[in-house]
């Protein structure tokens, strides 16, 4: 059978088929731009494909309560244009087919539970570190929503010792996301991260931001893995001090197999970065099937 998935994203849209075994079958990518140029775009790539069911993992928030009137709508984001879109409407009402729909981080996390390297697992935690900061959560086996959905990326962080920065975040200054996303890494130093790569410096207090999230949400969520994805996790040398400063903020206070095998707890991201789409063509999967 031929899923269709969507990977919706605040610069660019990614659409491709696939199927039950998780093969990108094809794929197109076009520039998020305003609804009325990317949607024609979007629906005539997905019309006369044949698929079962089409599943959309999105940059948020959104509305992910079914009973909500608002159910499918991409609600209070920052890109203006597509604020109070209802984006699975769209599709229903072109397509005629089920429709998945959930954020772009659980998407991610649904395609490593699938596929990657978190198969098998029941409580696990994806987080991806870039433009901005979002996380995905599966808790007893299920993707966490509750009231609206998980936003990590705004938990408010402790200053590291000296460090005067205010943050980038317009909304909470100095969370997560406004230590340590890449505009915030530029902002800070001057220079995308990617030009910073030699500057141990600046890693070991990206990483110090990055570590404390991490305990905090160890200690709250307990999962059985973390996967850290995004742009600025491109840098390598970010993990073992990660894992390292984790374990200090945890200060030993839990003694579990798998922080003692820290280095296969808080992984990369597996799927060659096709975890987001290969994760929409699961939520179209379990769409068709409910």
């Amino acid at each position: 059978m031929l899923y269709g998935g969507l990977e919706a994203g605040g610069t660019k849209m990614i659409c491709v088929i696939g199927n039950e075994n998780g093969e990108i079958l094809d794929r197109a990518t076009f520039p998020t731009l305003s609804p009325e140029e990317t949607m024609p775009k979007m629906l005539e790539y997905f019309k006369g494909k044949d698929i079962e069911a089409l599943g959309i993992a999105c940059f948020g928030p959104i509305d992910l309560n079914k009973d909500s009137k608002t159910y499918g709508y991409i609600t209070t984001t920052p890109k203006k244009l597509w604020a109070n879109y209802d984006i699975v409407g769209e599709f229903k009402r072109a397509l005629n087919v089920p429709i998945g729909f959930d954020t772009d981080v659980n998407g991610s996390l649904l395609g490593e539970i699938t596929w990657g390297c978190a198969k098998g697992k029941t409580d696990a935690l994806y987080i991806t570190i870039g433009t901005g900061v979002g996380g995905g959560i599966m808790s007893n086996g299920k993707l966490l929503h509750g009231m609206l959905h998980p936003e990590v990326g705004h938990m408010r962080m402790v200053a590291a010792e000296g460090d005067t920065y205010k943050g980038h975040c317009p909304f909470h200054g100095t969370c997560l996301e406004g230590m340590a996303a890449g505009p915030a890494i530029e902002d800070r130093w001057g220079k995308k991260g990617v030009e910073l790569s030699g500057d141990d410096k600046v890693w070991e207090l990206e990483s110090y931001y990055i570590a404390q999230a991490l305990a905090s949400l160890i200690l709250v969520l307990s999962p059985q893995i973390i996967i850290l994805g995004g742009g600025v996790m491109h840098q390598e040398k970010l993990f073992p001090l990660i894992r390292k400063k984790t374990l200090e903020q945890l200060g030993g206070y839990l003694n579990t197999k798998e922080l003692a095998d820290i280095d296969n707890y808080i992984v990369p991201a597996s799927l060659n970065d096709d975890q987001g789409i290969m994760g929409a063509v699961k939520l179209a999967i379990d769409a068709a099937a409910e």
